[in-house]
């Protein structure tokens, strides 16, 4: 009988990881694309080194950045009785740091193709900021938009690394899909592991073609 708890746990933490990179990704995408200061390359080459880093590097920065010993980990410990690290909470923040980049750089690719004409045409009518970006510059990167949380979404479901070094293998808490076929095939369940590698599978297929298909569709618009 297949256990269903690592895929509702895996798409768990791939939805609230997605909105929270959402959020966090419009407003920087937006200072990035439409500001210009000094440190703008280091701050785009910060949110981009999870492309490059080994996963197991990144992984082993988080572990030290999540731990009780740290700041942040002690912090939340001591205050909001949270233990990040072997915990869903952690995962949720190791995902967030993994994944920033695929949501981050389309939609900045985004905001850099609107023409200036438009934002400031926005600013000429009376429009603040956060009205032009909401009411402006988003509807006009739709594709971009779907692009970025698709991705992120697949990207999440699918990480392995990152997740096994901050939470381990608790049963229920931290056991997502990719460490139960990880486990199954070290056991030889190559049954168990075939499961919940098609099922994977089709997912991650069904997102890609989602983004293919509607970006098509707009495109034709």
């Amino acid at each position: 009988m297949i256990d269903w708890t690592p895929l509702l746990l895996s798409f768990k933490l791939a939805i609230i990881s997605t909105i929270i990179l959402f959020i966090i990704s419009i407003f920087f995408a937006y200072i990035v694309a439409r500001c210009e200061f000094r440190f703008k390359p280091v701050l785009e080459s910060v949110i981009s080194l999870p492309l490059v880093l080994p996963p197991s590097v990144l992984g082993f920065y988080i572990l030290i950045l999540l731990s009780p010993y740290s700041f942040l980990g002690e912090f939340m410990e001591k205050y909001f009785d949270i233990r990040l690290v072997f915990n869903f909470s952690g995962l949720v923040i190791a995902s967030c740091i993994y994944s920033l980049p695929f949501m981050f750089s389309p939609i900045l690719s985004g905001f850099k193709s609107l023409p200036n004409s438009l934002i400031e045409a926005s600013y000429s009518l009376g429009k603040g900021k956060l009205t032009t970006l909401f009411r402006v510059a988003m509807p006009n990167i739709k594709p971009s938009l779907l692009s970025a949380i698709i991705i992120s979404f697949a990207h999440t479901l699918g990480e392995f690394g990152v997740i096994l070094m901050i939470g381990g293998s608790i049963e229920g808490k931290t056991k997502v899909a990719s460490i139960a076929i990880y486990e199954a095939v070290e056991i030889l369940d190559y049954k168990l592991a075939h499961i919940y590698s098609a099922i994977m599978l089709i997912i991650s297929f069904s997102v890609l073609f989602l983004v293919y298909f509607i970006n098509q569709k707009i495109e034709k618009k």
